[in-house]
């Protein structure tokens, strides 16, 4: 296999980020029309109590079990797992999920806040069974999903989750246009299981045309050194690809006789992980469900901090979530786990330094981006959104403000947890286990109280605290481990100087434009105050933007 793993990995970077952007622009507008027409009530119920469903559900099925896995068949430190353990352990999903929907459920519908509207907790309650049904069906193709990552298809689940994506915005759109309104939740859930079947059809079916191409093309091959008429990036560099029908993506399909239908060293690297996942599920969405299980916010005042809090997190949904997924898979195929760094190619270490180090600049500038025009445009942000009703109050403007000082601490935690959890050993990562379950109670409990405190915004100031120590952790972690060698990717968390005072400079110009200047002019004042730090910015790195810019040309060359 010579497949280009930091080629792949950046590439899948690129295209996740503008996926995010259209995924992003259609649920926006997805909101806006809810907002006007079915009311907050329902857009509370759906965002934050039915997705938060779905992901509690996903999430906890899937991560341990993908990580493990993803990290196997890079390294191959565990020479003696086949691809049909492999194949058995992504179905494990399938169990585990049946399970964990069955809690999950009961729970949402018996353990949190009631749903008082009676014709809206029919609703509720039926689509939280169907929510889970759509679960249970996105994980029968968990097996092609993973094969896919390994062998690098990344322009797959990024048209795959399109799909996804508009299929479900264009079921619920037209079931409520078309039919009736107050039975929103309903048809969401409608929308919601016709999306999964999307992926399920989508995987199975490429990979059915796919397999049977790529048989053709091996037999050409084998007669002629150079095939004319195919595309050679998607069929070459696979001798390794070991799957000659979708029937082989069955659990025990591939099983050799007396072999062991799962790798016990594989299932217990899987349980470190596994411990892992609860925590940070909680410290993921740990404000959603502080809102479900207390009495504090209508669902009409979750609905207005969700709105916020999506915009608040644009940059980590469009740039640090498709970064993060795309550095985890370099890593975890460039650095073995079990080895130390000075025992390891120097070459390849030498490699993930200076990507590690470029990252951390590159993240930390946007987080400090953010933060600076974050603090004078975020009530021209909402006000552009939601119109002049939606500003009247003055707390959704503090809630993006604030988060926009959480995307800084939200950009470093990414990159630099990320590493850590790809490089971490067995051993380190069940000892780090512990120390995420100190961060979960700590952030649980400065939720309650600093809500008391300061209302809803307390949710983003226990958020903050509970990144900080993270990146504490963390970046202990790199330190460490770098130590022993000439590199220091902790450096890139520094700013640069010029970039530094471009950003004061222009937060004292944005400020004084949104006091005593017009909306458009504030606005426009805005446009060039970021284009004048942005060009700062690409001054004081010529060499890194140069290396971005000609690998982006490399690739639309290939």
């Amino acid at each position: 296999m010579t497949r280009n793993i930091l080629k792949s990995s950046l590439l899948s970077a690129i295209l996740n980020m503008a996926f995010q952007i259209f995924c992003r622009i259609l649920t926006f507008a997805v909101n806006i029309f809810m907002i006007r027409t079915i009311g907050r009530d329902v857009l509370g119920i759906i965002n934050v109590r039915l997705l938060l469903l779905e992901s509690t559900v996903i999430f906890l099925s899937r991560e341990a079990i993908n990580r493990a896995a993803l990290s196997v068949s890079s390294t191959k430190q565990l020479q003696k797992c086949s691809w049909a353990q492999l194949i058995n352990q992504q179905w494990l999903t399938l169990p585990i999920c049946v399970c964990i929907s069955l809690i999950c459920v009961q729970l949402w519908l018996h353990v949190m806040l009631p749903v008082d509207d009676l014709v809206y907790r029919q609703q509720y309650h039926f689509a939280c069974y169907v929510v889970a049904l759509s679960c249970l069906l996105e994980f029968c193709a968990e097996a092609p999903c993973f094969v896919s990552q390994v062998f690098c298809f990344v322009k797959l689940k990024v048209v795959i989750s399109t799909l996804q994506i508009l299929v479900r915005s264009s079921v619920f759109l037209c079931l409520v246009l078309g039919l009736d309104e107050a039975k929103a939740i309903n048809y969401f859930a409608y929308a919601q299981l016709a999306s999964t079947a999307t992926i399920f059809v989508g995987y199975y079916g490429f990979y059915h045309y796919y397999i049977r191409r790529l048989k053709k093309f091996r037999e050409l091959s084998k007669k002629n050194d150079k095939v004319v008429g195919w595309n050679e990036n998607l069929y070459s560099n696979m001798d390794d690809f070991p799957f000659n029908s979708i029937v082989d993506f069955l659990p025990g399909v591939m099983l050799k006789k007396n072999e062991d239908k799962l790798n016990k060293d594989l299932v217990k690297f899987t349980m470190s992980f596994a411990k892992q996942t609860f925590v940070k599920q909680i410290l993921t969405e740990g404000e959603k469900y502080v809102m479900s299980l207390t009495p504090g916010l209508t669902f009409s005042e979750q609905a207005t901090y969700d709105i916020v809090n999506n915009l608040g997190s644009l940059a980590a949904r469009f740039i640090f979530r498709p970064i993060e997924d795309s550095s985890y898979f370099y890593f975890t195929q460039t650095i073995a786990r079990d080895v130390q760094l000075k025992d390891q190619d120097k070459k390849k270490i030498s490699e993930a330094a200076r990507l590690l180090e470029n990252l951390l600049l590159a993240i930390t500038s946007i987080g400090l981006l953010a933060t600076t025009f974050g603090q004078n445009y975020s009530h021209s942000v909402l006000y552009l959104y939601g119109g002049s009703k939606f500003v009247v109050d003055n707390l959704p403007e503090k809630l993006l403000r604030c988060h926009c000082i959480a995307i800084y601490f939200l950009a470093i935690n990414g990159i630099t947890e990320g590493y850590m959890f790809a490089t971490n050993t067995a051993k380190q990562i069940d000892k780090y286990n512990y120390v995420m379950g100190i961060f979960s109670i700590v952030f649980i409990v400065m939720s309650f109280v600093l809500t008391r405190i300061f209302g809803p915004v307390g949710f983003i100031i226990a958020n903050c605290i509970n990144m900080l120590c993270r990146i504490c952790s963390s970046c202990k972690y790199i330190w460490q481990q770098y130590k022993p060698l000439d590199y220091r990717p902790l450096k890139g968390l520094i700013p640069g100087k010029l970039f530094s005072i471009g950003l004061i400079i222009t937060f004292i110009i944005c400020y004084y434009t949104k006091i005593n200047l017009s909306f458009k002019l504030h606005l426009g004042t805005g446009v060039l105050s970021a284009i004048f730090v942005l060009l700062l910015w690409i001054f004081e790195n010529q060499s890194l933007a140069k290396e971005v810019w000609l690998y982006k040309r490399k690739i639309k060359t290939n």
